[in-house]
């Protein structure tokens, strides 16, 4: 019985060693040993080379052209870090990251273009480039002094065409400036919203009605503000003559100041100085959609028969214009933003179109220098008109026979003499 009792044990644990045996094999597998760490692979990653740094041509002192040579090996490498610092600083803190290129991209760049950070004109500076790693991890190559400093060039050498174009415009506004003087009748293409407002002054002079002139809700600042007010000034002067009633509301302060001596002046000049009435030009408010407001109300209270919106506008153009035409006013609109320009052809009788509303006042007043300059204009144009022109049958020229002209040209306007 005894060896019975110790035979049993024995062989319960010769047939539970197989699967002890397992188990623990199985443990090995999924459990790493507490505290050890799997090593990754190193990846072997070098540091951009020689750095160079030159000035940049053609600028004001402020930007440098910064190139490099990426590593060899570029596993791994994500982007480079440019780092910069003026020369002889201390300390990791006094580095700025300058520039951060992806790897695929080209390794120069032009540092300062960024106003974030800006390059000072003279100033020495350093700079380090670090391949940088998906992980964030950062290889610094060495430190490199820039080769040089920024320097400002007084003249651009590649705007040549500019300057050559600029002064034969000014040679001819000169030339017709001469010409006006003198006295010589010069045509001028006739535009119908400016020629109307003679008729539309008497209109309303004949019906006994006011006349409402708004000069655009935008600043004094704004180009098309000061043609209106220079326009606001001739239309005066006619009213003044003809002795008619004037309304001309302002949203911006500055504006209605300016606006206030341009009548004061006009009604002056046209020898009826105690016909001017202060009430005419005032102030109204300035929100936008509350003026539009108030000037709709005169619209439909006053009823003027001529209303002029010449100026620089913006979304409330339409509920000016449609109040207008409900009203039954004769309507003469003038503006240069083209996406107020639709409704203003739509809802008002004439429109002066663009720089049309810059040539006005030449048309109204027959300045000398006004007239020269809007015939300078012309002038240009038509030669750049005659230049595409010409370009257009040497294309089909050079098309139709091979002769080859457009390359002669090109090489001609590309030569070093005209750069």
């Amino acid at each position: 019985m005894r060896k019975n009792w110790i035979g049993i044990p024995a062989l319960m644990i010769l047939l539970l060693l197989p699967s002890l045996s397992v188990a623990q094999g199985v443990d090995e597998i999924l459990t790493p040993v507490a505290g050890e760490q799997l090593e990754e692979p190193d990846p072997g990653l070098d540091v951009p080379g020689i750095v160079t740094v030159l000035d940049k041509d053609n600028d004001a002192g402020d930007q440098l052209v910064v190139s490099f040579e990426p590593p060899e090996n570029t596993a791994g490498v994500f982007a480079y870090n440019v780092y910069r610092r003026v020369a002889g600083a201390e300390g990791e803190d006094s580095w700025t990251l300058a520039e951060i290129i992806p790897v695929i991209e080209p390794t120069e760049f032009i540092d300062g273009f960024d106003p974030e950070f800006p390059i000072e004109p003279g100033v020495l500076y350093e700079y380090r480039i670090a391949s940088a790693t998906l992980d964030g991890e950062e290889f610094f190559g060495p430190v490199f002094e820039a080769g040089a400093v920024s320097v400002g060039e007084i003249y651009h050498t590649g705007k040549t065409r500019i300057l050559i174009a600029s002064l034969l415009f000014i040679l001819l506004i000169f030339y017709y400036f001469g010409r006006a003087q003198r006295g010589i009748k010069m045509y001028m293409r006739p535009i119908a919203g400016i020629e109307a407002i003679d008729e539309a002054i008497g209109r309303a002079t004949e019906m006994g009605k006011p006349i409402l002139y708004v000069p655009g809700i935008s600043s004094i600042a704004d180009v098309a503000t000061i043609a209106s007010l220079t326009i606001l000034g001739r239309v005066a002067k006619k009213i003044a003559l003809y002795q008619t009633p004037l309304i001309v509301p302002n949203r911006d302060p500055i504006v209605f100041t300016v606006a206030e001596e341009v009548v004061k002046q006009a009604y002056l000049e046209a020898g009826r100085p105690d016909a001017y009435d202060p009430d005419s030009v005032f102030f109204l408010t300035t929100s936008q959609f509350a003026y539009v407001a108030g000037v709709n109300g005169m619209m439909m209270r006053e009823k003027p028969a001529t209303n002029f919106y010449l100026g620089m506008f913006y979304a409330e153009s339409l509920l000016l214009a449609e109040t207008g035409s409900l009203s039954g006013a004769i309507q003469i609109a003038g503006t240069d933003a083209v996406t107020q320009l639709p409704f203003f052809i739509t809802t008002c009788d004439y429109t002066l179109i663009g720089e049309e509303l810059y040539a006005a006042s030449a048309y109204l007043g027959r300045e000398p220098k006004q007239i020269g300059a809007l015939k300078g204009q012309d002038a240009c144009k038509g030669i750049i008109m005659g230049f595409i022109t010409l370009a257009l049958i040497f294309g089909i020229i050079d098309v139709v026979a091979n002769t080859h002209i457009l390359d002669w040209l090109r090489a001609l306007v590309t030569s070093p003499i005209i750069e």
